[in-house]
């Protein structure tokens, strides 16, 4: 795509090491800016960072595209008394959550947006008005004096006679996390589906400012474990990027293999989930035994089953020896080969198919217009995948494909599953073969002043951080993006119009993490 595509108000950067053009637009301009980049341009909605600087709000719009296009990040600012923007809700639904979010952590308003609070603090918990984001804001005490709202009942759409509505959660056996589910029906089938999240609100982003890279980097790995290595990742590449580290040529091939080891691991958890959900006790066991030998290589390879403290800015924390590097390959292509064979056993089960086929459907139209990402949105046939549309660690460099189902139902999400386990694998066997010598960490300099983003196409989908440090190199600002964020906001597309025992089914074919949302 040629700069004169996406030249739309005033190109006010141009970043080549980050593939960044930025865009300044008057609020008043806001709406038809993005409405262009995303109907005209088809560029994808990546998310809203909301940063209060010491004079104005600065209100950052992120695009993406595939290859050349790179990023573009359309900014709007106004004076800190002014509180009030445009919705670009109404032209792009994608935004919908990310400026509901706002209002409740900044205290702005979007003018136009269909419904605003009550969304991250809870209204029968929280007061409205709260804005813990902002700078005044001490996270350091707790709020003594809650206020909420003693009225509050559940919001209602179905009216019809007999109309009802069946909660679920948000306390669940097990390991299960935190999350209210609102179905409303007026028989068998659930008509409307509203999630209530937050419940674990955790405010990673406040916690994060004022801190040195190395501390907000705990932060970032720890706040949804079973995605620690890509968020880590995607943190050190922020890092990276203000400080101008060049990471080592065999760190590089390192981070992929430990990312796909990742996502090979968190694809076959998630088939566990979906065989557990269509209670086929055989299949759920072979699946929880395959996740389980995945755990354990990843313990005795790196020390850690689930990845921690492996990326840091600069390289990797530690180095692995080629040979422990091909055994650990070996050991993946086995398991790989009997995912193969637990997905050809699955195959032949028309009890289980019944539940999948024609299931929690999402059309392509749906997934884009939800900007939903990751396996969920390539099962609806959206080909969105960071490592192919914005390489990054040197995914440039390797063959792989990205697996896409047109259904969009439980089987395409699952069927794309299973296709990403042998692609990981695959680029595993490469990277092996891809070990040169050298050091697997640049010495750290005191880091500058400035701001970037760093990227990862996570497990479930694209994940982004943008860090600002400020004069002293800490943390001013750091804001998440994660990939169930967003698919969360297109959940209820499944859920809905289908009957209430089709549910759990479907909330396991979405793989959602509440820890990754409630950050």
């Amino acid at each position: 795509m040629s700069m004169t595509e996406i030249e739309i108000g005033t190109v006010v950067r141009r970043d080549e090491r980050q593939a960044l053009r930025e865009i300044e637009c008057r609020a008043a301009d806001l709406p038809a800016v993005c409405e262009r980049l995303f109907r005209k341009l088809e560029l994808t909605f990546g998310g809203l960072i909301v940063d209060e600087t010491s004079s104005a709000w600065e209100l950052r719009y992120v695009f993406y595209g595939h290859g050349g296009t790179g990023w573009v990040h359309v900014i709007v600012r106004q004076p800190l008394d002014q509180k009030v923007f445009p919705s670009i809700t109404a032209a792009l639904h994608a935004s919908d959550w990310h400026e509901r979010e706002a209002e409740d952590l900044f205290g702005l308003s979007f003018d136009g947006h269909p419904r605003l609070g009550d969304f991250i603090l809870h209204d029968d918990r929280w007061q409205e008005g709260l804005a813990p984001m902002r700078r005044s804001f001490d996270g350091s005490q707790p709020v003594m004096h809650r206020q909420p709202e003693a009225n509050w009942r559940p919001r209602r759409v179905v009216r019809a006679p007999g109309a009802f509505v069946m909660p679920v959660g948000p306390k669940f056996s097990g390991a299960t996390e935190p999350v209210h589910f609102l179905l409303e029906t007026v028989g068998e089938d659930v008509i409307r589906t509203y999630p209530r999240l937050f419940y674990k609100y955790r405010a990673v982003e406040k916690i994060a400012e004022g801190q040195a890279a190395a501390s907000a980097l705990l932060l970032a790995e720890r706040f949804a474990a079973t995605t620690a290595f890509a968020h880590a990742l995607a943190f050190s590449q922020a890092i990276e990027t203000v400080g101008e580290i060049a990471v080592p040529p065999r760190a590089r091939t390192l981070r992929i293999l430990l990312s796909e080891l990742e996502r090979l691991r968190h694809h076959a958890g998630a088939v566990q989930e979906i065989c557990e959900s269509t209670a086929l006790v055989v299949a759920n066991s072979q699946a929880a035994i395959l996740e389980e030998d995945l755990l354990r290589l990843c313990g005795a390879l790196t020390g850690h089953r689930y990845l921690f403290g492996l990326a840091v800015p600069g390289g990797l924390s530690r180095d692995f020896a080629d040979d422990v590097c091909r055994d650990a390959a070996a050991e993946v292509r086995a398991i790989a080969g009997r995912c193969n064979r637990l997905e050809e056993a699955l195959d032949r089960s028309s009890s289980f198919l019944d539940r999948l086929e024609e299931v929690g459907f999402v059309s392509h139209s749906e997934a884009r217009e939800f900007g939903l990402v990751g396996p969920v949105a390539r099962a609806s046939g959206v080909a969105r995948d960071l490592r192919k549309m914005q390489p990054y660690a040197g995914f440039e460099e390797y063959a792989f494909k990205v697996p896409v189902e047109e259904e969009g139902d439980g089987y395409a999400r699952l069927r794309v599953l299973f296709a990403e386990i042998r692609e990981s694998a695959a680029i595993i066997e490469q990277a092996v073969t891809r070990l040169t010598a050298g050091p697997v960490i640049v010495e750290p300099a005191p880091l500058p002043s400035g701001s970037a983003m760093g990227w990862v196409e996570a497990p479930r989908g694209a994940a982004l951080h943008w860090v600002r440090l400020d004069d002293r190199g800490r943390v001013a600002r750091y804001r998440v993006v994660t990939p169930s964020f967003m698919n969360w906001h297109g959940f209820h597309l499944a859920a809905e119009n289908f009957a209430f025992q089709d549910f759990p089914i479907i909330l396991a074919t979405f793989d959602l993490s509440v820890a990754e949302n409630d950050r």
